[in-house]
């Protein structure tokens, strides 16, 4: 299994702890059983590898459009932020399961973490394409 840890800037730490999000539960993980895992605090993303179609590495982004979870009205995309530097939106063949109740199934996720070239290296390793 390949963990990923978020890279929690210390300026908008405190902005995430009102909902449980912090560095000891959160993370991206590539798992043996051919899954792709976010988990962001309590919020959670769970797909096979298989559903994975392509990723896109992204960055400097405003504070109040990446930090904490953010669904995406205009292309229902989701973004699990703890920095404003730098991400990897994944996409996904069949929509995931929304977070919210009245939300439509998302198409990507956009997840900030540490080491976003080792995340890119291990999903061009289980053949998603950028």
């Amino acid at each position: 299994m390949q963990v990923f840890t978020f890279d929690f800037h210390p300026r908008y730490r405190y902005l995430l702890l009102p909902w449980g999000v912090k560095p000891d539960n959160s993370f991206v993980a590539m798992t043996d059983d051919e899954q792709f895992h976010a988990k962001f605090g309590r919020w959670e993303i769970k797909t096979p590898l298989s559903n994975l179609s392509g990723y896109q590495r992204s960055g400097d982004y405003k504070w109040y459009k990446a930090i904490g979870i953010r669904g995406s009205w205009a292309d229902h995309g989701l973004t699990f932020g703890s920095t404003t530097k730098q991400g990897v939106c994944v996409t996904f063949d069949e929509p995931v399961k929304a977070f919210l109740p009245g939300m439509p199934h998302h198409p990507g996720l956009t997840v900030t973490v540490e080491n976003a070239d080792g995340l890119v290296a291990a999903l061009q390793k289980a053949g998603v394409s950028g």
